[in-house]
C-alpha cells in the first residue's frame, strides 16, 4: 500500500499531467478550502494543481485524490464540498447577479460524491440548475443536499444516493422522476431504474476535516484540517 506521499505524487503522475501552473480562465467559482491533493483539469488535457484561492472555470473537471477534500465557493454563493476519489465538471455556469434570464448552471458528479449548498441562482431561478450523474439528473429546489455515487465493490449496493437536508430536490432518469424533501434519503442503481425514497440512512457518512465547517477567514485565508475530527453524518 503506498505511503500518503508517495499516494499524492502517484495521483497527480495519472491526473495531473499535462500541468500548467499559470492557466487561467473566466472564473466560475474560487477555492477556499483544501486538504490534500486536488487539481482541476481541462477537456484539452490542461491540468493545474489547486490551492486556497485558485479559480475554478466552465469545463473545468475537478478532480480530489484519496484522503482530500476540496471546498468550492460559486460566484452566485453556491458552495460544495468534494469528498476524496471525486471528480465534478462544470459543464456550463452562466450567471449574473442583474441578468437572471441568462441563469445556467450544470455540474456533473462523475466519480464520488459531494455536499451542496445552492446560493442565489438555486432559489431565484431553480429550473436552471442542475447536476447530472451516471444514473439520474438532480434537479434543484434551492436547498442543501448530498450526493453520492457508490462504485462496485463497495459497503454499498452501486449506485446514486442522495439525503436532502433543506430544501427539496428531484431526481429523474429514464425510469420516472421522484422528489426528495428534507431528511430523506433516495437512490437509484442506474439511469434506466426509477429513483426511490429510502426508509433509513443506508450508511452514507460524510466527514471532511473541521477547518472545512468554517467560512474562509478574511483576506481567503484559511485553516486546513488534517484529521477528521467533526464528523458530519448524511
Amino acid at each position: 500500500m503506498l505511503a500518503p506521499a508517495a499516494a499524492v505524487v502517484a495521483f497527480l503522475a495519472l491526473v495531473a499531467l499535462p500541468v500548467a501552473q499559470h492557466a487561467r480562465a473566466a472564473g466560475a467559482g474560487e477555492v477556499t478550502h483544501i486538504s490534500g491533493a486536488v487539481i482541476a483539469r481541462k477537456a484539452d488535457g490542461q491540468s493545474r494543481i489547486l490551492s486556497v484561492k485558485s479559480e475554478v472555470a466552465e469545463g473545468d473537471v475537478i478532480a480530489t485524490a484519496d484522503n482530500s477534500y476540496a471546498r468550492v465557493k460559486f460566484s452566485d454563493g453556491t458552495d460544495a464540498v468534494l469528498r476524496p476519489a471525486t471528480q465534478v465538471k462544470i459543464d456550463s455556469f452562466k450567471f449574473q447577479e442583474q441578468r437572471p434570464q441568462d441563469d445556467n448552471v450544470v455540474l456533473s458528479l462523475l466519480k464520488g460524491g459531494m455536499r451542496a449548498v445552492t446560493g442565489l441562482l438555486g432559489k431565484r431561478n431553480p429550473a436552471s440548475f442542475r447536476v447530472g450523474t451516471p444514473s439520474a439528473t438532480i434537479g434543484i429546489r434551492g436547498t442543501t443536499f448530498h450526493a453520492e455515487i457508490a462504485a462496485p465493490g463497495g459497503k454499498l449496493a452501486p449506485g446514486l444516493y442522495v439525503q436532502v437536508l433543506d430544501g427539496v430536490i428531484s431526481l429523474t432518469n429514464k425510469g420516472g422522476s421522484q422528489n426528495f424533501s428534507a431528511g430523506q434519503f433516495g437512490y437509484t442503481p442506474n439511469f434506466n431504474q426509477p429513483p426511490v425514497v429510502l426508509p433509513t440512512n443506508p450508511g452514507i457518512q460524510f466527514t471532511p476535516p473541521p477547518a472545512f465547517s468554517a467560512p474562509p477567514l478574511a483576506g481567503g485565508a484559511m485553516g486546513v484540517g488534517k484529521s477528521g475530527g467533526l464528523e458530519c453524518t448524511i
